[in-house]
């Protein structure tokens, strides 16, 4: 079996499994674990690297308004590999490669690899989809194991959490212009404890204002920037602060590439991490 895994929550979830020897291609993201950088990158961004997420949301208005790629699929790398798996997604096209771009070099490569499409929109998608992914690449078992287990864990948070008030969150999945988060996101805020305030479980995210962040009367703010880690995530919400842009509340950058943007077993780490924070922080919602 040779698979190639166009999103980074599928790598790190192919290597949780125990599938690692079977992944043969990557792309320039995949970062988890550190043996997923030894596969050959297939996949790159047409972004021009060091842009402030102004910047890089204007510059990807700009492509999809006219119709062009955000990633850059390696035709002569899937050529080389000669894959039996390719694992994509048509959940968002600002995220990674789609479907129809991997089923149409492809058909142009005359590669006759299975597509598997990992599109999972709430948490227990998620969990579904690894058992999912699992099952097509002979892994049922550990997928299993492994999706009991977090499980576990998240059972073990609402336990903790069951009775308490739950405080008012406003999740920040980018900053400049602020969006606020939709498909898995509040959920996580939800299973820790929190009363998501901005955002729709199970739909996409949506650009918003800042009086609306304003508006919903948050009693915590999560900055999640999709594509940035903690240090990332944390000089963002260091500058909104200093701007003046956010409610006098406390504040928590989080990495959400690590924890929440992707789809992926560490969404339990993010909600775990929430819950903990509000926890030990003894923020009560304001009334």
């Amino acid at each position: 079996m040779r698979i190639v895994s166009l999103l980074p929550s599928t790598t790190e979830i192919l290597f949780a499994l125990g599938a690692g020897e079977d992944v043969v291609g990557v792309t320039f993201e995949c970062d988890t674990p550190p043996e997923a950088r030894q596969r050959r990158i297939v996949s790159t961004s047409t972004m021009p690297a060091g842009l402030s997420p102004a910047e890089i949301d204007e510059y990807v208005a700009g492509a999809l308004a006219s119709g062009q790629d955000l990633y850059l699929l390696e035709k002569d790398a899937l050529r080389e590999l000669d894959p039996t798996h390719v694992v994509t997604q048509d959940l968002c096209a600002v995220c990674a490669v789609d479907v129809s771009t991997v089923d149409d070099a492809l058909e142009h490569l005359g590669c006759s690899a299975t597509v598997l499409t990992y599109d999972p929109h709430t948490v227990d998608e998620v969990l579904a989809s690894i058992v999912s992914l699992g099952a097509a690449v002979g892994r049922t078992g550990p997928a299993t194991a492994l999706v009991e287990s977090l499980q576990e864990r998240l059972d073990a948070v609402a336990a903790r959490v069951a009775g308490r008030p739950r405080p008012r969150v406003v999740v920040l999945e980018w900053t400049d212009p602020p969006y606020a988060p939709g498909h898995w996101i509040p959920e996580m805020v939800e299973l820790a404890g929190g009363q998501p305030v901005l955002g729709t479980a199970g739909a996409r995210s949506t650009r918003v204002e800042w009086s609306d962040v304003y508006d919903a009367h948050p009693d915590v703010v999560v900055v999640a920037p999709c594509g940035y880690d903690r240090a990332g995530a944390q000089a963002q919400a260091d500058a909104l602060v200093a701007g003046g842009l956010l409610p006098a509340v406390p504040v928590l950058a989080v990495d959400a590439d690590g924890s929440w943007a992707r789809p992926g077993p560490r969404i339990v780490d993010g909600v775990e991490e929430l819950a903990a924070y509000l926890d030990a922080s003894g923020v009560t919602p304001v009334t």
